[in-house]
């Protein structure tokens, strides 16, 4: 088995099924997208995030950068939150780029496009898995998925120093890509801190913004726990996958993020980024 390259190959495991309701689902968006847009009122942050960009979704990715760049400016998460931390009024509209997991095509694909785009990005690396061997880790890389029919080749560590020197921010999604709120406390400082050490051992900066796994509060990690812990850990920011745009007077520790696949049309952002 060879790891995946393509979207299409990525999704095939869900079968003719999936692919039904990934076009339904899409139909349906397209239909609620009627009248709506994305605010060209100024006062919003808004998260994009990604998991990928296979080499079916470039010119996607760099088609999605070009239309959100006509309603407001890309901005570094460390900018995100020196604004937010600084009590100011949001005076335009802004987008943050983010990936999750670690990803090789991540860099092959999605940093080029960011580059010549001018759009920096954020990538949360699960640092159990870099530097990961295909052969000799296959089993667990496998295993990265529910349903262990998936080969993904993660970012090796000087991959990741070559995006920091690039410009773009890396920070922490944990050690081994768990569920934090089934964890205890003292096992979610160790995979906090943990990784946190490892970013910073291995490129020679600090690690200063963490994103949940998974990240739908009160799920997937305890919101009356967790953000503190984070902060605690020495994290300026959590990032988190509930929906919704960024305003004045959010918690650093609780940022919303917008999922987004590289490969959607226009009409998913415009409905996904009204709401």
């Amino acid at each position: 088995m060879q790891p995946v390259r393509t979207y299409a190959d990525f999704s095939s495991h869900s079968g003719g099924g999936g692919r039904i309701r990934a076009m339904a689902r899409d139909g349906a968006v397209l239909a609620l997208s009627i009248g709506r847009n994305i605010k060209r009122t100024s006062g919003w942050i808004r998260f994009p995030y990604y998991h990928h960009v296979f080499d079916d979704e470039r010119h996607g990715f760099a088609r999605q950068l070009d239309y959100l760049r006509g309603f407001g400016d890309f901005i570094s998460l460390d900018d995100v939150v020196g604004l937010l931390d600084s009590g100011e009024a949001i005076d335009g509209r802004y987008f943050c780029i983010t990936f999750d997991d670690g990803f090789k095509n991540c860099l092959s694909n999605g940093v080029p496009i960011l580059l010549d785009k001018g759009a920096p990005a954020a990538f949360f690396m699960t640092t159990g898995y870099i530097d990961s061997d295909l052969e000799k880790d296959r089993e667990k890389l496998l295993g990265f998925f529910d349903h262990g029919k998936t080969l993904m080749e993660f970012l090796s560590w000087q991959d990741c120093r070559d995006m920091a020197a690039a410009g773009m921010t890396i920070g922490s999604h944990t050690v081994n890509h768990v569920r934090l709120a089934k964890l205890s406390e003292e096992a979610v400082l160790r995979e906090l801190e943990t990784s946190k050490a490892m970013i910073e051992e291995n490129l020679g900066q600090m690690c200063d913004h963490f994103c949940s796994p998974f990240g739908i509060p009160d799920h997937d990690y305890n919101v009356a726990r967790d953000p503190g812990l984070v902060r605690a850990s020495g994290y300026k920011s959590m990032s988190t996958t509930q929906r919704g745009a960024t305003r004045q007077g959010a918690l650093p520790h609780q940022l919303r993020r917008d999922h987004t696949l590289a490969n959607w049309g226009n009409h998913q952002l415009r409905y996904f980024l009204s709401l």
